[in-house]
């Protein structure tokens, strides 16, 4: 089965860390057939360098330009439109794929045919990958994600694999900062596609100090309160649920930033 692979960068981003993540896509046990970078908005010329540079030894590369930037929603729909086959996997530009990830999932895919989306659980370093500072586990079959999807988001993005046919029939991600890919989750869950998550770590996530400031303040806040009326709106939770989410949100945003990292990395990892 044929696949494709779906990135999207833009200008702010490392281009150390680019040649990481495309070096472990160009390392997997299985290869994949066609690997869709968009440039969300002009690069810098070292993201150039590093872009032009890997078109040149992997012809299985496809670069899609975007005239400026347009938000990660937004770029990865553009994307989607150029990926070939119905098998379209996730990747963040500053992230890296172990080398049996793809091969995993597919082993999924090929099992299990009812399967829309598999995802996996993800080991997240700052520094260096060989340092696992937690690891976000999820929940492995349907009902249960179901469930965790009421308070959390039920899928790594960085490591999701799904069936295009599937995301598209539900719109394909919609403009949300923070919230894209959790909110089509949510849509494709309330429309009956099928999840599943593999109960092993397929691939090393990067976080910084950065990462969890961003995770605070009243911007922050209000975006999540926001995500959380409008899926309540849709009838995916009740109201009660809907106010505890919040008031436990608010918590966490208005803490200090030390006291969010040892949440998130005590509390909120298995």
């Amino acid at each position: 089965m044929p696949f494709s692979v779906l990135l999207s960068v833009y200008n702010k981003e490392y281009p150390s860390y680019l040649k990481q993540s495309l070096d472990s896509l160009f390392a997997q046990t299985l290869l994949p057939d066609e690997i869709i970078l968009v440039e969300d908005g002009p690069l810098n010329a070292e993201l150039n360098a590093v872009v032009t540079e890997y078109q040149s030894r992997y012809p299985t590369l496809k670069v899609i330009p975007l005239p400026h930037n347009q938000g990660l929603g937004k770029a990865l729909n553009e994307g989607l439109k150029h990926c070939s086959y119905e098998l379209v996997a996730r990747m963040d530009t500053d992230d890296i794929a172990k080398p049996e990830r793809f091969e995993r999932q597919m082993q999924i895919f090929k099992e299990h045919p009812d399967i829309d989306v598999c995802s996996a659980w993800i080991d997240e370093f700052e520094n260096t990958p060989t340092i696992i500072t937690s690891t976000r586990k999820l929940p492995e079959y349907e009902q249960e994600v179901i469930r965790y999807a009421q308070s959390r988001n039920p899928i790594n993005h960085p490591v999701v694999m799904f069936k295009k046919s599937a995301v598209l029939a539900v719109n394909g991600y919609q403009h949300f900062p923070l919230f894209e890919d959790y909110y089509l989750w949510i849509r494709m869950l309330m429309n009956g596609y099928k999840f599943y998550n593999i109960q092993e770590s397929l691939l090393y996530f990067r976080t910084t100090s950065d990462m969890f400031k961003r995770r605070g303040g009243w911007k922050y806040i209000k975006t999540e309160i926001k995500f959380q009326l409008t899926i309540h709106k849709m009838g995916f939770i009740p109201t009660s649920l809907c106010i505890k989410n919040i008031g436990i949100r608010l918590t966490v945003r208005l803490i200090p930033n030390f006291l969010r990292k040892i949440i998130y990395k005590n509390l909120l990892r298995k």
